[in-house]
């Protein structure tokens, strides 16, 4: 499967941005997906994961009651919907794809299986 992301920009602390996730080559139904973020100089970090169907989501604790994620089976797209954006949401921001028929939820990054390329956010106080 191939990842588009997209609906990265500039915002101001406060404001709210959606991406959106396109795959293709493969239908998204046989995969959890989840987003995770990469700020300039430091790690990756998890930021939400949605199961097969859409009713489970998790999030980090850090965008917890702001960030809501969702799937489109359909049109074969994920979500993340950022909400009161703070200056250390700034970051790449990429989609991810797990097949492991056995997993629900995938919280690990490393369990991930296929990436996107980034989508740029950036927040200004």
């Amino acid at each position: 499967v191939q990842l588009q992301a997209s609906g990265g920009g500039s915002v101001q602390a406060g404001g709210s941005l959606l991406l959106s996730c396109v795959a293709s080559g493969d239908t998204i139904n046989n995969y959890v997906m989840g987003w995770i973020r990469q700020a300039p100089g430091k790690g990756r970090e998890y930021v939400a994961a949605v199961d097969r169907s859409g009713d489970r989501k998790d999030y980090a604790d850090v965008v917890k009651g702001r960030f809501s994620i969702s799937r489109d089976n359909a049109k074969n797209t994920v979500y993340l919907q950022m909400d009161s954006l703070k200056p250390e949401d700034s970051a790449d921001y990429y989609c991810a794809a797990d097949n492991d028929y056995q997993a629900v939820l995938v919280t690990k990054i490393l369990m991930y299986d296929y990436w996107g390329q980034g989508t740029e956010v950036t927040v200004s106080s």
